[in-house]
């Protein structure tokens, strides 16, 4: 890129971090609140996000940060490891995925079953939803999505008694109708001012003037006082099967997330198309130097790739100098985040965890039958009553079962020929051992000295149970006068050359 050009591009692109930025400042701490972990966090994960993601991106217009998609896992994490183990899980989260992008695995995240994803996000936001709604009531939320779901009407009976619950959650409320209203009703001229910066300033001016008692915002004076520098010691937990669970959770939690968003961004566009390989590679830079600082964990993000793209961005510099207006405004006006009443904050969680919840993607899948639907649903629910990680293996089951399902599906039919004792074995679908039972009932009923022609072009997969039941046929049936005939073009190379031919058997290949 030119001088001229970039010159040409540098006030758009600072328009269009000022735009990110505005998205990201709230996201970036509520996300923290969500995860169980201090407002800092989610802004130190934010500035990594932006200057140094921001510069190694594989994704030009994809900008980085903390993700709704894994605050819940993180808050797991957080629970039962404690909030120390975090750097040694998401360093070695962050070199998995840095191996995954040098080693060209970027291809193989995307192929998830979309069903899985979407259930993955839809029971995610089910469960951000229900922490915090009783975070929007100063209350804290249960360590599980039933346990919230059952604690809910106590904490709501609770608002009407002493105490500043009720304040809180009319700001929290109040903060949900301003985004819901704005995003109905903005105008075309302002389409790039973000609801949620307008819910959050308006409920901090209502609370300030109203000078309601309610938990605010906690950010240190120092932006030094909120990193946590891993410590060598903690290096030697990753040995624990748990911790190595965990970071593998993340590391494919986050890179299917990252990717998934990477995608729709390209399509919002014309410009550069992304590299996933080199994109997954920065998010595990990124993801590295999370864990050192003791930061949340990263993914690409859609909300603010997005308004990036609305905005107007062409280049990396955008999600660069939003990283910087996130610093800046850290390091000057500490105070003005120490305003926030974090009742406001969580409105804008329950608001992202109810987009999360897509039902349009729910009903396109019905396009491609129940079963998609059914995992789906599936996976929403195993992880909302169970957890993140059981969720995810009970989609992934599902769509195994799927496969072996469509895998076994064979339709064997037997039809007569002319002249008359010719006969033709037709085999429509995948021919594997589980059909070994049909396939062999449909071989007993050909009448003795008949010529069978098996063709095998319709198939489109046969293995060597049911090739050897074949053949082994046209053997114990040649003596009474049978011939079996299997027509194997069409196959060849599916069977990499190794259908054999028995001769003076009965059993003949074409």
């Amino acid at each position: 890129m030119g001088a001229t050009e970039l010159k040409s591009l540098l006030p758009r692109e600072l328009l269009a971090s000022v735009v990110v930025f505005l998205v990201a400042l709230p996201l970036c701490m509520g996300i923290a609140i969500a995860s169980g972990m201090p407002p800092a966090k989610g802004l130190v994960t934010g500035i990594i996000g932006g200057l140094v993601v921001g510069w190694l991106a594989g994704s030009p217009l994809q900008v980085s940060g903390p993700a709704a998609g894994l605050a819940v896992l993180v808050f797991e994490l957080v629970r039962e490891h404690g909030m120390a183990m975090l750097g040694p899980i998401l360093l070695l989260a962050g070199l998995l995925q840095v191996l995954a992008g040098r080693f060209k695995l970027g291809c193989w995240f995307r192929v998830t079953a979309p069903a899985v994803v979407y259930g993955m996000l839809a029971g995610i936001g089910v469960l951000i939803v229900l922490s915090q709604l009783h975070v929007m009531f100063d209350s804290g939320p249960q360590p599980s999505g039933l346990d919230n779901l059952i604690a809910f009407p106590t904490t709501l009976l609770g608002a009407f008694g002493p105490g500043s619950a009720l304040y809180a959650g009319l700001l929290g409320l109040g903060t949900i109708l301003i985004m819901l209203a704005w995003e109905k009703r903005r105008p075309q001229a302002l389409r790039f001012v973000p609801g949620a910066l307008l819910g959050v300033g308006a409920a901090t001016a209502a609370s300030l003037l109203l000078a309601l008692p309610v938990k605010r915002v906690e950010v240190p004076a120092n932006l030094a006082e909120a990193i946590d520098w891993l410590r060598p010691a903690d290096l030697l937990n990753l040995a624990d099967p748990a911790i190595l669970v965990a970071a593998f959770a993340v590391a494919f939690i986050a890179s299917a997330e990252t990717l998934l968003s990477a995608a729709a961004v390209d399509r919002m566009h014309n410009g550069v198309r992304s590299d996933f390989d080199k994109e997954l590679s920065a998010q595990g830079v990124g993801n590295m130097l999370c864990g050192l600082v003791g930061a949340l964990p990263m993914t690409g993000v859609i909300v603010r790739s997005s308004a990036n793209v609305q905005a107007g961005a062409k280049t990396r510099m955008s999600a660069m100098f939003h990283g910087l207006w996130l610093l800046a405004f850290v390091l000057l006006l500490s105070s003005v985040l120490q305003s926030i009443p974090v009742a406001s904050l969580a409105g804008v969680l329950v608001y992202t965890g109810l987009k999360l919840v897509d039902l349009k993607a729910f009903r396109g899948l019905g396009r491609y039958g129940r079963m998609p639907m059914f995992t789906y649903a599936a996976t929403a629910i195993a992880i909302v009553s169970t957890d993140l990680l059981t969720g995810v293996l009970i989609g992934f089951a599902l769509t195994l079962v799927k496969l072996a399902f469509k895998a076994a599906r064979l339709k064997i039919s037997l039809v007569e020929l002319e002249p008359q004792g010719e006969m033709e074995l037709r085999l429509i679908g995948a021919a594997t051992f589980l059909k070994v039972p049909a396939l062999t009932q449909a071989l007993n009923s050909i009448p003795k000295g008949s010529t069978v022609h098996v063709p095998l072009n319709n198939l489109s997969y046969i293995d060597h149970s049911c090739l050897e039941l074949l053949e082994e046929w046209g053997r114990a049936n040649a003596a009474q006068g049978s011939r079996l005939i299997i027509e194997s073009r069409g196959l060849k190379r599916r069977l990499e050359g190794r259908v054999r031919t028995t001769v003076g058997m009965g059993s003949a290949v074409s």
